[in-house]
């Protein structure tokens, strides 16, 4: 875009003189920002007041249509509507800012606008600002209005989000008294029933429009409602600085989370019911759980209910959300695969109280639906064979169910299997441990056992004879020392018995590791193939998506020259127009100065015999006179001449002449007169 102004340059657009502001935080700039269609600069009439700035949008090349001009006819109605000032607009086009467009063409079809004091609420959003509770009220009973007006005309906005939502709430320039709190802009693709649709319409903004419709364009009576309850819902929430801490960034929810049982909503939520109470909540979860745009509640419902909420009301300390309820929900929420069931049955910050009064309020807030459609989603996700995503819905929804209900088993047990199936348990190898019967212990303690037998075996000493003596004594310590070959005998086989045991065992370990490492490699060489599947089908992929790109950018070129060649053939019908329509106003003008030629001749023919009536009055007044005077002297033949003259004349316009004095009684005479000569004139 050529047009590049510096601040303090001058632009006179018509007839007043502007200069292009200075940017507050940028002196070395101008005062402009950026939109979806255009750039906005604002302008300062060299004789105006500060709050009497207007605003020039200059719109990029494809947003300058030509029929610009007939939407900002129909849309100057509604300047007056509070909150719409921007509708008052003027738009430059070749006819009456010729001079100003050739010397900078990016003007063409620029608008000329109420420039609009005060911060956006994408501002206040992005700051992070609380405000005040009477101050949130105020604006979402100011948005409410708003809204409300425009439904009871049949308007709509078509793209509320919260750079299109100005605050001239919080200007530091002193506006007049009744200025809306809240000004709407960038009304450019406004819905009415009086105007045509847009060429390209605008789905709506993240964190603001509805994900059933976010892929479609956005224009009908009921496209603002969606979007006006959640801004509504973030104005009373700005108030909790909770609520203020949690939010996404640009807007409150991420686009993602919209009309999704998210941590953000039930924050949200909570703060809603304590603070403004359950009609106000009714209305944002009607918005939040609608199937359509037309099912959420009308802003004329959320006037209502606002403006039913008094100064008395309005809580004057925040009842905050129990940090430990938050840190639970967002552990459910990003818990990793390997926590077991236990852990998060009992979570260390949670206390029994908390929990007592978390469950209490889900209850209270008829919460069941949550868990079920919590649930449902869960099952979903299992059947599309989506296990980590199934497993952290399964985590959130535990927190919200009843210990010991058929639910919390369920949902316990499915926590279970699911981590089993992301986390199998390798089979554990057990430490080679010596057999009891190969240990030297057993063997020195086996030994012992023998010396200890055959040293404990009584001496007889009371027999008399020697030889005897002897034979016992050696018939016994034969008999120990078969007794501890036995037992030599029978360690050697248990040993033997042992070291093929162990030997067996080992054998089979070996096996089952081959086995294992076999199938090991087998399902490495499975993933590898899998890998390489996978790996051709992106390139499949990115080959099928480069060409679409490829596609897509002629579509686009074509569509872009469909669209020049439609904006030219636009602009010839409009010139075609301007021609006619002067055409048909110099025909009008000629006929109109025809018709009052005509008009002032016929005048002047009318006036004209009104005057020889008049004369011709006098005239039979004359004759009749001099008709009496010669009867009256005796000339019978000159009375009758006279009398002749006098009714032809007065034959020539009888029914004037009858009407006028005595002129009709003068005529009756002369007839008789002139019927019979003896008749006698009377004087008149």
């Amino acid at each position: 875009m050529s047009f590049q102004p510096n601040p303090g340059d001058e632009l006179i657009i018509n007839g007043t003189a502007y200069v292009v502001g200075r940017h507050p935080a940028a002196p070395g700039l101008a005062y402009a920002q950026a939109g979806r269609q255009g750039i906005v600069y604002q302008l300062i009439a060299k004789n105006g007041a500060p709050h009497e700035a207007k605003a020039l949008k200059v719109f990029f090349p494809k947003f300058r249509i030509p029929a610009m001009v007939y939407q900002s006819e129909h849309m100057e109605t509604y300047g007056d509507i509070p909150g719409l000032q921007v509708c008052k607009r003027d738009v430059l086009t070749p006819e009456r800012n010729g001079s100003l467009i050739a010397e900078q063409p990016d003007l063409l079809y620029a608008v000329l606008m109420p420039w609009v004091h005060g911060m956006t609420w994408f501002d206040c959003l992005t700051d992070q600002r609380q405000l005040e509770t009477s101050d949130s009220l105020a604006l979402a009973r100011a948005l409410a209005g708003i809204g409300s007006a425009m439904e009871q005309k049949g308007l709509a906005h078509c793209d509320l989000s919260a750079p299109n939502v100005m605050l001239p709430f919080f200007s530091e320039v002193e506006l007049p008294e009744g200025t809306s709190a809240v000004e709407l802009v960038d009304v450019e693709q406004m819905y009415s029933t009086k105007m045509d649709r847009p060429d390209a319409l605008l789905a709506g903004s993240p964190g603001y429009a509805a994900h059933r419709t976010v892929h479609s364009g956005l224009w009908s009576a009921y496209a603002d409602r969606f979007a006006g309850a959640i801004i509504i819902g973030e104005m009373l929430g700005w108030s909790d600085r909770v609520v203020v801490d949690k939010a996404w960034g640009e807007s409150y929810f991420d686009q993602h989370e919209m009309q999704t049982p998210c941590e953000r909503y039930f924050i949200l939520r909570k703060s809603l019911e304590s603070r403004w109470g359950s009609k106000v909540v009714e209305l944002f979860s009607r918005a939040w759980d609608s199937q359509d745009l037309s099912s959420c509640p009308t802003f004329g419902e959320w006037l209502v209910v606002l403006n039913a909420v008094t100064e008395q009301e309005i809580p004057v300390e925040t009842i905050e959300t129990e940090p430990a309820v938050t840190e639970t929900i967002e552990s459910a929420a990003a818990g990793s695969s390997s926590e077991t069931v236990s852990s998060l049955a009992t979570p260390a910050p949670l206390k029994a109280e908390q929990a007592a009064l978390l469950n209490q309020d889900v209850l209270e807030q008829g919460e069941r639906g949550v868990t079920d459609k919590l649930f449902r989603q869960a099952r979903e996700l299992e059947q599309q064979n989506k296990p980590a995503a199934a497993l952290e819905v399964y985590r959130s929804l535990y927190h919200f169910v009843e210990d010991g209900s058929p639910l919390h088993v369920e949902v316990s047990a499915a926590i279970t299997g699911l981590e089993e199936q992301l986390n199998p348990k390798m089979p554990e190898q057990s430490e080679k441990s010596k057999a009891w019967y190969r240990s030297k212990m057993f063997i020195v303690t086996a030994s012992a056992a023998v010396v200890l037998l055959a040293a404990g075996i009584p001496t007889v000493s009371i027999l008399a004879d020697q030889s005897n003596q002897r034979q016992i004594e050696a018939t016994k310590q034969e008999e120990a020392l078969k007794a501890a070959k036995a037992a030599e005998e029978k360690l050697a086989a248990e040993q033997e018995a042992a070291q093929k045991s162990l030997t067996e065992k080992q054998r089979q370990e070996a096996e089952q590791q081959a086995k294992q490492q076999a199938k090991q490699q087998a399902l490495a060489a499975q993933k590898q193939q899998e890998e390489q599947k996978k790996q051709q089908a992106l390139i499949a992929q990115q080959v099928k998506y480069e060409a679409y790109l490829a596609q897509k950018e002629q579509n686009k070129q074509a569509a872009a020259k469909l669209a020049k060649q439609k904006a030219y053939d636009q602009q010839a019908k409009y010139e075609k127009y301007l021609a006619l329509k002067k055409e048909q106003e110099a025909r009008a003008a000629k006929e109109e100065a025809a018709r009052k030629a005509a008009a002032e001749a016929e005048q002047k023919r009318k006036d004209a015999i009104q005057a020889r009536n008049k004369e011709n009055v006098l005239q039979l007044i004359s004759l009749y006179n001099k008709a009496y005077a010669s009867q009256e002297g005796g000339s019978t033949a000159k009375a009758k001449s006279f009398a002749k003259r006098f009714r032809a004349l007065y034959d020539s316009n009888p029914s004037y002449y009858r009407s006028v004095g005595e002129v009709g009684y003068r005529a009756s005479s002369i007839y008789n007169f002139l019927g019979d000569t003896n008749f006698r004139l009377p004087k008149i």
